[in-house]
């Protein structure tokens, strides 16, 4: 059984020490192919059989750098305010681990393709925090091990272990934080949120699909604490692949309570990796921190420099899109939206989804309505990010449209969107297949309006008496035997015309 950590409070903390960040995100990039062979690029593929001599190491096997990967990686660059190296190159990160089959990473060194830039982060109550870049650099990603038998996953306590190297190769940028100082009580606060700022960046700019649940977007959150009359940072531990936002924030705060519990007993804190147990919000450790001397880093041989031209990086440039904060301005005032609603639409992940259902033609009020209610709540149903429903922007744009012209009703049209959701086909489709149109024939309504009619004579008495309220319970019967497929408000009209009421 693990042994239970002591913690100290996390406002003693805050009194005694000042918590000082450095975050590392590894971002692989979607391009169609690895970073240096033709094997494909795509999640979920069966266990090896998405490789190459190239990724796997074989002897004479020699790699060709992907080109769409170092456009990405300026781009990126670029947008995180960096300057972009006019001559780089590659270097080899020497270490042994059973899924990198070279016995060594291609990564980048003293030497990345871009450095010094910025990402200004905006907390929940608007402060604004700058976060210096030191730099974002090219790499490879490693394969996948998974662990079996035992009862954690983890290789302590496991039977034997099975590698899939799919993964290898697979194109990284890391983008590696300055150091982080004077947050004080915010820093998990803005742990989190200069991860969740990065990602809508790199989402904007269409390299990643930023997916932390399948490991496309990782945080490695490096913490340390300092006395409060200190001059000199503290010994820092770096919590591993950190795979959620709500994770990175968690995380930083239990390395603070954590070592700050150690600290004042008199301990001393371990340079070492840790990992971030999702259950209890913990951190275990890992294993020693190697330094950079331990990698014994030198140039790539097999890979000539970059040297990217100041003119492709201008041309390069032009293709940003409108930053994610800026453009969550301009459609909070076209929207008309306050500071309130704004942030629950971005909590809940719907900002680019209810504009990409604008784009399609759907009114903002209605594309809003539908993305923050009725598809929220499918999305928690299912326990996935509103952004992977299998329905897309377009998709809810119909339906919305078929609402607007009258062939749905809003209970017809959110079957339509059930079975969107489930594999049935387009809008259109699932109308087909399930019968969902509505009744607009007024033969057929009056038929079912004189069938409820003479079906209950005394509410029928009323509504001629003039109580026009009492038409509820005939609207009531007919939508019945129209299996909700009629217009409610075309029934009662109707039924008052029936009734000449």
């Amino acid at each position: 059984m693990t042994a239970t950590v002591e913690l100290m409070d996390y406002e003693e903390v805050i009194e005694r020490f000042n918590p000082v960040l450095g975050l590392e995100v590894h971002v692989e990039l979607n391009t169609h192919t690895k970073m240096f062979c033709g094997c494909a690029n795509t999640f979920g593929g069966e266990p090896n059989t998405q490789v190459c001599p190239v990724c796997l190491g074989l002897p004479g096997a020699l790699p060709v750098l992907n080109a769409t990967g170092v456009e990405s990686a300026i781009r990126i660059g670029l947008a995180l305010n960096c300057e972009i190296a006019e001559w780089c190159r590659f270097a080899r990160k020497n270490y042994f681990y059973p899924d990198m089959p070279k016995n060594f990473q291609t990564s980048q060194y003293d030497e990345p393709i871009a450095f010094n830039g910025y990402l200004d982060v905006t907390l929940d109550d608007g402060e604004v925090v700058r976060v210096e870049i030191e730099r974002a650099h090219m790499e490879e990603d490693t394969g996948k091990s998974l662990h079996v038998g035992g009862a954690t996953g983890r290789i302590h306590g496991a039977e034997h272990s099975l590698l899939d190297y799919n993964r290898a190769g697979v194109p990284l940028i890391e983008i590696v934080t300055k150091t982080i100082e004077g947050t004080g009580a915010r820093a998990p606060e803005v742990a989190r949120a200069y991860v969740s700022t990065l990602r809508d960046l790199l989402k904007a700019l269409d390299v990643s699909d930023v997916r932390m649940d399948q490991g496309s977007l990782r945080c490695d959150a490096n913490v340390s604490l300092m006395a409060k009359d200190a001059t000199e940072f503290g010994t820092r531990t770096e919590t591993k692949n950190v795979n959620s936002l709500r994770s990175v924030e968690r995380a930083v705060r239990h390395e603070m309570t954590r070592q700050a519990a150690i600290l004042v007993q008199g301990g001393s804190i371990l340079q070492e990796t840790r990992h971030f147990e999702e259950a209890s919000g913990t951190t275990r450790a890992g294993r020693r921190k190697e330094t950079s001397e331990d990698y014994r880093y030198f140039p790539e041989p097999d890979l000539v420099p970059i040297a990217p031209s100041r003119e492709w990086v201008e041309e390069l440039r032009q293709t940003l899109p409108e930053p994610p904060a800026e453009r969550r301005k301009r459609v909070q005032a076209e929207w008309q939206l306050s500071d309130l609603e704004m942030r629950d639409l971005v909590n809940a992940g719907a900002i680019d989804l209810i504009t990409a259902t604008v784009e399609a033609g759907a009114p903002s009020g209605e594309a809003r309505s539908w993305w923050v209610s009725y598809l929220s709540q499918q999305a928690n149903n299912q326990g996935v990010e509103l952004g992977a429903l299998a329905i897309s922007p377009a998709q809810v744009a119909k339906v919305i449209a078929l609402v607007a012209d009258g062939s749905l009703t809003n209970k017809l049209a959110r079957e339509v969107v059930d079975g969107v959701l489930a594999g049935e086909g387009e809008p259109e489709q699932v109308v087909e297949q399930r019968g969902l149109k509505v009744v607009s024939d007024d033969s057929a309504l009056y038929a079912a309006i004189d069938e409820a009619l003479a079906a209950q004579p005394d509410v029928a008495d009323k509504i001629r008496d003039g109580k026009v309220a009492a038409a509820g319970a005939i609207v009531g019967a007919v939508m019945k035997a129209t299996k909700g497929q009629a217009d409610a408000k075309r029934v009662r009209e109707l039924i008052l015309e029936r009734c000449g009421a």
